[in-house]
């Protein structure tokens, strides 16, 4: 499969780079937090795991906007969940430094639901 050449401007070049690096920030930043809890008992768990979801899922979404202009757009997405695995596995292991977080893999697990949804999406897009 060709790879899209299209003409590489730095403003161009910011726009494809800068939104995945921008919410892995916002992940870090939103990981420091001591407690995120809203007091809404259960439902706050599963409101948290499902916008953990949501946010890798689109992680791997921004990765392969980026990487798709540089390598075929399958291989994009590969690379993409491949990020984002590796992001949520570090960024697990940052909550436990954090008063009041902990780290578990079982939250990897739960963060690679989103990716394979988005992956598999996209995927099936390319065919």
């Amino acid at each position: 499969m060709e790879v899209t050449r299209t003409p590489r401007t730095p403003l161009r070049e910011l726009g494809l780079w800068a939104p995945p690096v921008v919410l892995m920030g916002v992940i870090f930043f939103l990981s420091a937090q001591p407690d995120l809890s809203s007091g809404l008992g259960a439902w706050d768990l599963i409101l948290r795991k499902a916008a953990h979801m949501t946010e890798y899922g689109l992680l791997v979404l921004l990765w392969w906007r980026a990487l798709r202009e540089r390598v075929p757009a399958r291989l994009a997405v590969g690379l993409g969940v491949a990020i984002a695995i590796a992001y949520s596995g570090t960024d697990e292991y940052h909550q436990t430094f954090i008063h009041g977080r902990h780290g578990t893999p079982v939250d990897v697990a739960i963060d690679s639901v989103g990716m394979a949804a988005v992956a598999l999406l996209l995927l099936r897009r390319e065919r």
